[in-house]
């Protein structure tokens, strides 16, 4: 038979046949001092064959030597089992195996320690680099010298998990092989999970220029069913999580979007608009518990990262203003990122779509494709697995609380004579009469400034409701913050540029009044009174009425 490869322990099993044929040196037992039950399966079921093989000279006085003979097995391995049996019973007839099984033979185990470490540095060594300093390590300390597929072999065979630490740092091993329990959602509505992305397409925004989307999208967990989205312009804020918490919690008036209700779990990232005050004050009016992924760590946040990937794969391709990822086949980071800006700027001018157009379109693919379309994972359409079964879901109160839960916020504000002044106009209501000169919380919902919420502090910490006063500027309709701002800046625009205008009529007309050398014309008529520059030495008018009054004529100076 072949002899095993130099530094291997493949061939422990048949170094361990040819001692027990007689012409190996002993070895310590592995079963030796130990109880059957701690044999590992296959050496129990050795030692039970050579117990059968050795009953008939144990109980039947068959001689060891004829039952060699029959069996074809050296006497002299007989014979220790005889002898092992009788010393320690069935587990002396276990497999033995070697005082060193597992290590390096014919290398200091210092050498290999050597080898190992030099393997782990950072950066990155290769093979031949370290072969070449552990042979001069070796030739100094009288080491034999180690050939350079030995020192392969033992690079080889360090743990990948050592590897991966010592190259890559803590964050890459916890995320390749830190044990991670995830806890299965069982009924729908039972957790949610909610992220932003900012979408790789331009769009078109009010004020006609490119800009990048951001899709806010709020996802169960059970039924993989897209509770409630929003696409907008605006960076993620508290403000824009509550508005898509209040499209997925309330009913959507849409057959084929039936998903709503309050979940039990809301599981984020650590996201300023997931922790805030505000947040903590919904989900514990709602009874709804927050959990928090660890920071930079988004574990646990997969199956929402899926849904982006495929927005990413089946929506925007194909769309005016799409922005490819390029590949990452480029020797050069400089070459890759002069791509990237270069495939971003085309995109860009290539931009066509607006905001609601594509918003259609998107809803259009959700509602009509991925809530329909069989997911392998689940095996079900996600709206066809969130109907399933006869629950019914926790839904709020009524939509105004719910608006005045998630979507209204506060400020304090004095009471005067006139009303209350927000935002620039006047709110007034017949409850106010009582209350003037008192600071009171305004309530406000920033998509209508139509009226607004007022309360009065009812003792220290409690607030009362005072009334609901309205802005008489309005006329009963629905105005934003946004329009209102925008309103603002289109009056400021229109009244810079009939200043504009003036100061371009004023231009002309003093161009018009220069000489042809380049000096001003004096157009100062006859008789009119001097100029200040003229009259700086005059006497102002009161000295002479007060010297003809008081000082006599002839000391005046003439």
């Amino acid at each position: 038979m072949g002899r095993p490869a130099e530094g291997s322990t493949d061939g422990v099993d048949e170094k361990e046949r040819e001692g027990e044929r007689g012409d190996g040196k002993e070895r310590a037992v592995t079963g030796r001092g130990c109880l059957l039950g701690e044999l590992s399966p296959e050496q129990r079921r050795l030692a039970h064959e050579r117990f059968l093989l050795l009953r008939p000279c144990l109980e039947e006085g068959v001689s060891l030597a004829e039952m060699a003979r029959t069996q074809g097995i050296p006497l002299g391995n007989v014979q220790r089992w005889v002898q092992r049996y009788r010393c320690e019973g069935l587990v002396g007839l276990a497999r033995r195996g070697r005082s060193d099984r597992g290590k390096r033979r014919g290398i200091p185990q210092e050498c290999v320690q050597l080898i190992e470490g030099l393997a782990l540095q950072r950066p990155k060594r290769a093979a031949a680099e370290i072969h070449r300093q552990v042979s001069a390590v070796a030739l100094q300390r009288g080491w034999a010298d180690v050939s350079y597929g030995r020192v392969y072999d033992i690079m080889r065979r360090i743990d990948p998990e050592l590897v991966v630490l010592a190259h890559e740092g803590s964050r890459i091993y916890q995320e390749e092989f830190d044990v991670l329990f995830l806890q299965e959602v069982s009924r729908p509505n039972e957790r949610w999970q909610a992220d932003h992305c900012w979408l790789n397409i331009w769009l078109v925004n009010d004020k006609g220029k490119p800009a990048r989307p951001y899709l806010t999208i709020i996802l169960d967990e059970y039924s993989r069913a897209v509770m409630g989205y929003r696409l907008s312009f605006d960076a993620p804020s508290a403000y824009q999580t509550a508005l898509t918490l209040r499209q997925a919690m309330w009913g959507k008036n849409d057959a084929q979007w039936s998903a709503c209700g309050i979940p039990e779990t809301f599981y984020t990232d650590h996201g300023s608009d997931f922790t805030s005050k505000h947040m903590e004050q919904v989900a514990g009016h709602l009874s709804m518990r927050l959990v928090f992924s660890q920071p930079g760590r988004p574990r646990g946040r997969g199956k929402i990262e899926r849904f982006f990937r495929t927005v990413r794969a089946r929506v925007l391709p194909g769309l005016a203003g799409y922005i490819p990822r390029v590949k990452q086949a480029y020797r050069s980071a400089r070459k890759r990122q002069r791509q990237n800006v270069g495939s971003a700027e085309r995109m860009r001018r290539q931009a066509s779509l607006t905001l609601d157009q594509f918003e259609r379109m998107f809803r259009t693919w959700l509602l009509g494709t991925y809530h329909q379309q069989r997911q392998r994972k689940i095996k079900s359409a996600p709206m066809a697995r969130w109907q399933q079964g006869t629950w019914l879901p926790r839904v709020p109160e009524s939509l105004e609380h719910l608006d005045l839960l998630l979507l209204r916020e506060t400020t304090l504000r004095q009471v005067h004579q006139e009303g209350i002044f927000f935002h620039g106009h006047r709110y007034m209501d017949t409850a106010l009469a009582g209350c003037v000169h008192d600071t009171v919380a305004v309530y406000y919902d920033p998509l209508n400034l139509a009226t607004i919420s007022v309360y009065i502090k009812d003792g220290s910490t409690q607030e009362r409701f005072l009334c609901q006063a309205r802005c008489q500027d309005f006329g009963g309709q629905t105005v934003s913050v946004k329009a209102l701002v925008a309103a603002r800046n289109a009056q400021r625009k229109e009244l810079h540029g009939r200043l504009d205008e003036r100061k371009r009529i004023v231009e002309q007309a003093h161009t018009a009044t220069q000489l042809p050398n380049g000096e001003p014309v004096d157009q100062q008529p006859a008789g009119q009174k001097p100029t200040r520059s003229d009259s700086r030495f005059l006497p102002p008018p009161f000295m002479a009425q007060i010297s003809s009054e008081f000082v006599p004529e002839e000391d005046v100076l003439v």
